[in-house]
């Protein structure tokens, strides 16, 4: 795949060479339009993560193993930025694949923003072992009812002994909460008030030192909560939704509404809705990562 861009359409996918990969947001800023944050979720073969630790986003850039992370959003020539870089060759057989998605902040979407409003929303997917090399493949997103707040921009995913690339583009309404509970990871109304400002480092420290640090499983209620109490709740500081109801597995092991049968495997917007947390919490503010230059 040397010196060949492929160009995608939605549902395409084409096989990898590459044993790292840097997979590159990318949009065009302007007054009025919404910046987007790129994050990731490593998947198993059930369609769900393992743990919280499988959520690499603004707020927890890299994973346990250094082998997935999320890089500062910063300019170039073209536009604006935000960029996952994951190394495949070392990456556990129990991870199937690596959910690439593009989300609003909180605050864009109180204020009523959709991605529809993104301006040349499109995924590079480079060789990250190449500098300065051609991307490897590139798909325009496009939203499909111009309701999403996030949306699954493409999809890194084991084939056999290698690996391939799938553009997807399913878009969801209920922003990043919505996106990442779909996926199994469980969010805490409870810490929503303790992330409300970034966490503040000691002066000088390096901007690692002030990212939210999950646990890596999450919480279980106290033996001493009295029977009427709510339960606990999940990490990251998101309103969790009712448990959901079992549901049937499409193709490619991701979950969705028993009902229905979307494209690819991912559930619909629909389904994200139905399990969409209180509209008036927001997400944690993003750490000091954001680099313009």
């Amino acid at each position: 795949m040397t010196g060949m861009t492929h160009a995608m359409l939605k549902g395409a996918n084409v096989p990898l060479d590459a044993t790292a990969v840097r997979a590159v947001l990318r949009w065009t800023p302007g007054p009025g339009i919404p910046d987007v944050d790129a994050s990731a979720l490593l998947v198993g073969p059930d369609g769900l993560v393992r743990s919280d630790e499988d959520f690499v986003f603004y707020n927890q850039v890299r994973h346990p193993s250094g082998l997935v992370r999320k890089l500062s959003m910063k300019r170039v020539p073209e536009g604006l930025t935000d960029t996952v870089v994951a190394d495949l060759s070392s990456l556990d057989a129990s991870v199937d694949r690596i959910v690439i998605a593009a989300s609003l902040d909180d605050e864009a979407i109180a204020e009523g923003a959709t991605c529809q409003a993104v301006r040349d929303l499109r995924i590079l997917l480079y060789d990250a072992t190449v500098a300065g090399g051609e991307p490897l493949a590139v798909f325009d997103v496009k939203p499909d009812t111009g309701e999403e707040t996030a949306i699954i921009c493409g999809e890194v995913y084991r084939r056999g002994e290698g690996w391939k690339f799938r553009a997807v583009g399913q878009g969801y309404p209920s922003g990043l909460i919505g996106l990442a509970t779909q996926f199994g990871i469980s969010v805490d109304e409870s810490e929503a008030a303790g992330s409300a400002a970034p966490a503040q480092g000691p002066p000088g420290a390096p901007e690692s030192a002030t990212q939210a640090a999950p646990p890596a499983t999450p919480p279980t209620a106290s033996p001493a909560t009295p029977p009427s109490a709510p339960p606990a709740q999940p990490a990251y500081g998101y309103p969790h939704p009712a448990p959901p109801q079992p549901q049937a597995q499409p193709a490619y092991g991701y979950p969705q509404s028993a009902s229905t049968q979307p494209a690819y495997g991912y559930p619909q917007p629909a389904a994200a809705a139905a399990h969409a947390p209180d509209p008036n919490f927001r997400l944690p503010p993003q750490g000091p990562q954001f680099i313009r230059g």
